[in-house]
């Protein structure tokens, strides 16, 4: 087997199921069609060969009841059909004799022959001795090199003790014209039958695979927040189907709950003993006492990021979850502005209503929020923000704001854990480094340039839940 088919085969088998249907029911009905058409051919062929030749036979019967012998004389019946007296009409008769060696020699022969004889071949003769009183059918010619199909048949006439050859041809022309008109006829037939099998199988196969149309519609709304469970009716077929996916989602679900729970224990777990810890360093002052004091700190801080990661990452498994752009926006800024009211920060935020976070909400407050509270700390009065569709499946949201900005070059660094680039502003180092962490926990990303109003800005990229 070559490679060939053997891709072709393998991409049939990746297609979609209404092509493959299609393709199947397609080829096996053109391969019947066009069986259908060899057959209907060969079967009018024979058809208009039966009936021609029948026509010469009965030319054969109508010379040998009239053929007489006087004096030893051979004489043929007046024929009725006018084309017989008309030279090289293409119909033609002649009554031969035979000699021993399958050798003919004419004796009476149609006027529409002018001075030529039919030639009739040695093993046509020979049969037709074989089968006397029965037609023997053959190719030929007539004077003109036309072709010709003709019939013998060897017979006694009274008077004469050797038996003669009756022989009568007429121009095949008509059967081959009829034959392809006939091909014309049939092959036109059948290929707006076949035209009209495959439409008919396309939308046969559109009807009955509706259902898992449907079923692929109504996954594609869970996936994506606007439905909680499947609740179409499906055929027998497809039920079982529909159930075990629900299953699906309840079972992840539950896992995604199992794991919140788990860090959420996890999480009391660890933050006990690090806060004794870190109070009992402090109520004894001391060397060892700033060793622990910093390791726990250092060692609360690892919990914190890594409990942050788990519990983002099992929420972007999460199916359905939906979170509204425009809503976390409109409460942050207000936050926002409160908390930076010192400064007179405003923040100039824009999303459109319909667009949504695919994902908690919790989530998207923390990327959100930890970019403004970057930019409130920096900026010295503005700050804008922007939230926008990139496609179906992604959103990205922008923040600029009026500060001193960031050079190029030291852009990666606000992006590493517990990185600060002065030391003397607040917050702990974190911000961007969680947005980063968060975002990329969604499949998304983080991108900062240079903002119009001169200071940094902030790009994330988020996935996007349909409306």
């Amino acid at each position: 087997m070559s490679r060939r088919p053997r891709l072709w085969f393998q991409r049939l088998r990746r297609s979609s199921l209404v092509l493959r249907l299609v393709m199947l029911a397609g080829v096996w009905s053109i391969g019947m069609l066009v069986l259908a058409g060899f057959g209907l051919n060969h079967l009018f062929r024979e058809a208009a060969v039966q009936r021609f030749e029948a026509g010469l036979e009965e030319s054969i019967l109508g010379l040998q009841a009239e053929t007489t012998v006087d004096g030893g004389q051979l004489y043929a019946p007046p024929m009725t059909d006018v084309r017989a007296y008309r030279p090289f009409s293409g119909f033609y008769w002649q009554i031969a004799g035979v000699t021993a060696e399958d050798t003919t020699s004419p004796l009476v022969r149609s006027r529409s022959l002018w001075d030529s004889t039919l030639a009739a071949p040695a093993a046509v003769v020979a049969q037709a001795r074989a089968t006397p009183g029965k037609s023997v059918f053959f190719d030929t010619v007539d004077p003109r090199g036309k072709p010709l199909h003709a019939a013998a048949q060897l017979a006694t006439v009274p008077g004469r003790t050797a038996p003669v050859l009756f022989m009568a041809a007429e121009n095949r022309e008509s059967i081959d014209q009829a034959a392809e008109r006939f091909v014309y006829i049939i092959v036109g037939a059948l290929v707006v039958l076949g035209g009209g099998l495959i439409l008919a199988v396309y939308l046969q196969v559109r009807v009955g695979l509706a259902p898992l149309f449907g079923l692929r519609r109504e996954v594609a709304l869970v996936r994506r927040g606007k439905a909680e469970r499947l609740v179409g009716v499906y055929p027998a077929e497809l039920s079982p189907l529909a159930g075990e996916l629900n299953a699906l989602v309840a079972h992840n679900q539950d896992v995604v709950e199992r794991q919140r729970t788990h860090v959420g224990n996890l999480a009391h777990a660890l933050k006990t003993p690090l806060a004794v810890m870190l109070t009992e360093a402090r109520q004894t002052p001391g060397d060892l006492s700033d060793v622990v004091e910093r390791q726990a700190a250092a060692m609360q801080s690892h919990v914190e990021h890594h409990l942050r990661r788990a519990r983002a990452a099992a929420r972007a498994q999460t199916i359905g979850e939906r979170t509204d752009v425009s809503q976390v926006l409109d409460e942050l800024s207000i936050t926002m502005e409160r908390i930076f009211q010192s400064k007179g920060v405003t923040i100039d935020w824009r999303a459109p209503d319909d667009l949504c976070f695919r994902g908690e909400r919790q989530d998207l407050q923390e990327v959100v929020g930890n970019i403004l509270e970057n930019a409130g700390i920096w900026c010295k009065r503005r700050i804008k923000v922007t939230a926008e569709p990139l496609d179906v499946d992604w959103l990205s949201i922008t923040v600029e704001d009026d500060g001193p900005g960031l050079p190029a070059e030291r852009r990666g660094e606000v992006l590493k854990r517990g990185a600060r680039l002065d030391e003397s502003a607040p917050g702990s180092g974190l911000g961007l480094a969680i947005v980063d962490e968060l975002s990329r926990a969604y499949g998304g990303e983080v991108a900062l340039d240079d903002a119009v109003m001169g200071g940094l800005k902030v790009v994330v990229k988020l996935p996007r839940a349909e409306t």
